[in-house]
């Protein structure tokens, strides 16, 4: 039996949500599995993963072929470099200390680099908020001030309307 290890579709419709499973490669998209791996949400930014690392491992070593995508989201979590690490143990070339030392340093290295994006993401929103909150506000003073002169104007204009008629009825009624 061919297993893939892929993604499951779930969410509502224009809002997906994965299951990254382990499957038979004859299997339906969203059919049966063999085992739940984790969870991908591409809907936030950055994109939310869940994954048992050491699960997505022996899957690997025992064979299974991930797709294109579910690739990208292993190598993004660390599984396929823990995948070659063993290798490198099974052969002889590290010993289980130094591939769990380089396993954890990659880790807090990705780490770091993930909370960088986030902050940067976070200062990107906040400074074009605070744009277009400038931006209102010129836009609010302009209205204002276009606004000012013209009011001043018909009032004065709406005054010298108003002061003959008035002179003309006391005239009227003085007769």
């Amino acid at each position: 039996m061919s297993v893939k290890i892929r993604l499951q579709r779930h969410g509502k419709k224009g809002k997906p949500y994965y299951w990254i499973v382990a499957a038979d490669a004859r299997a339906k998209r969203d059919g049966k599995y063999l085992e739940k791996l984790g969870s991908y949400n591409p809907n936030t930014n950055p994109a939310t993963i869940e994954l048992n690392i050491d699960g997505a491992v022996q899957w690997l070593q025992n064979g299974a072929q991930p797709t294109e995508t579910a690739k990208g989201i292993l190598s993004y979590k660390g599984a396929m470099l823990k995948n070659h690490l063993a290798g490198g143990v099974r052969k002889g070339a590290l010993t289980e200390e130094q591939a769990e030392a380089k396993f954890t340093a990659w880790l807090e290295e990705k780490a770091s680099k993930v909370e960088a994006k986030s902050q940067g993401l976070t200062a990107a929103q906040a400074e074009a908020k605070a744009k277009a909150l400038e931006a209102e506000k010129a836009t609010n003073a302009a209205r204002i001030a276009a606004n000012a002169p013209v009011a001043e104007e018909e009032v004065a204009e709406e005054a010298a309307e108003d002061a003959p008629v008035a002179e003309a009825d006391a005239s009227k009624e003085e007769e």
